[in-house]
């Protein structure tokens, strides 16, 4: 059985200020090297190491960092002198000025700030987290790959300990683009900046450190269809059922408490939205004795499906 030991996540709503990771930071320099998306899964990350009893421990090689990552965020005064600079006496986007000329005109921090593994980087040297590791990338479903690998690590014995989370940086002019133009499209006001973690280990495990689980995972599945890209992106859909704990294993279908995320079914989460619901549940409101069931239908073909059991819910 895995247990669920700890949790975090940070979730900005519209005029939010942006959250702090310095606390979190070994090195007060490596701030300038980080963007939201760093930030949000430092954070994250912190809470959930503190909420498991491990924040201040060296976590070294027997932790081991599963994470997935929302779409590339870019701004578009960083995107402007890029584009104006590639472009040909006609207007025309050129790959010849592109690869001379307008791949300079970035700040050479950029590159540091967006691209996906970055996060993970900041999180392991910030919390010293030595052993294996997972970057997966893009869609809200890539956290379930994230969550499959952590349990396939814990279970074969590769990790005492897995990190797991989803981070994603939406409000900014690339990503709120891209959700603009694609099938099943999202409003920017629909959109969130969000970073959740989850401290997984097996039962024993943090038995034997003292740990006091906030749940564990009963059942998780993982599905692919195949699909035409050129035609048409599948729907996107997420369902969540929160029962009673009493209820997890009736034969009769059983009512749920709330059928609907305890963040919000109408916004985007990216791939912390899992991790964001339990962590909200579990940590933040003190809801345990529970049963969570997860749904998730993504835009790249997978599907997610897991039951999670909150404090004392036991599995037969």
């Amino acid at each position: 059985m895995i247990a669920v030991t700890g949790a975090g996540h940070v979730l900005l709503r519209e005029g939010d200020d942006p959250c702090d990771p310095l606390p979190y930071l070994k090195t007060r320099k490596s701030r300038k090297y980080m963007g939201i998306q760093d930030d949000l899964a430092v954070v994250s990350a912190g809470k959930a190491l503190a909420a498991a009893g491990l924040d201040g421990q060296a976590l070294g090689e027997r932790t081991g960092l599963y994470l997935a990552v929302g779409y590339i965020p870019f701004q578009e005064e960083d995107i402007g002198p890029v584009l104006a600079a590639s472009l040909d006496a006609e207007g025309r986007f050129s790959m010849e000025r592109f690869s001379d000329v307008g791949y300079q005109q970035a700040h050479p921090l950029l590159t540091f700030r967006c691209l996906p593994n970055m996060p993970a980087y900041h999180v392991s040297v910030n919390f010293d987290i030595q052993g294996p590791y997972l970057v997966t990338y893009p869609g809200a479903a890539q956290l379930y790959l994230a969550i499959e690998e952590a349990c396939a690590a814990l279970r074969e014995g590769r990790v005492d300990v897995a990190l797991v989370g989803g981070v994603a940086h939406q409000r900014n002019f690339l990503v709120e683009h891209h959700f603009r133009r694609i099938d099943h499209p999202r409003e920017p006001a629909e959109l969130r900046d969000a970073g959740a973690f989850l401290v997984l280990e097996t039962k024993a495990h943090a038995a034997a450190r003292g740990a006091t689980p906030l749940g564990c995972l009963k059942s998780l599945s993982l599905h692919y269809t195949p699909f035409d890209p050129i035609e048409a992106m599948p729907a996107p859909s997420e369902m969540l059922e929160i029962l009673a704990a009493d209820q997890a294993d009736d034969d009769d279908e059983p009512a749920p408490m709330s059928s609907h995320s305890v963040a919000s079914p109408s916004l985007e989460f990216g791939p912390a939205s899992l991790a964001i619901t339990l962590s909200t549940m579990w940590g933040d409101r003190g809801i345990r004795d529970t049963v969570v069931r997860h749904i998730l239908e993504s835009r790249d073909g997978l599907r997610g499906e897991s039951t999670w059991l909150g404090g004392r819910a036991e599995a037969p």
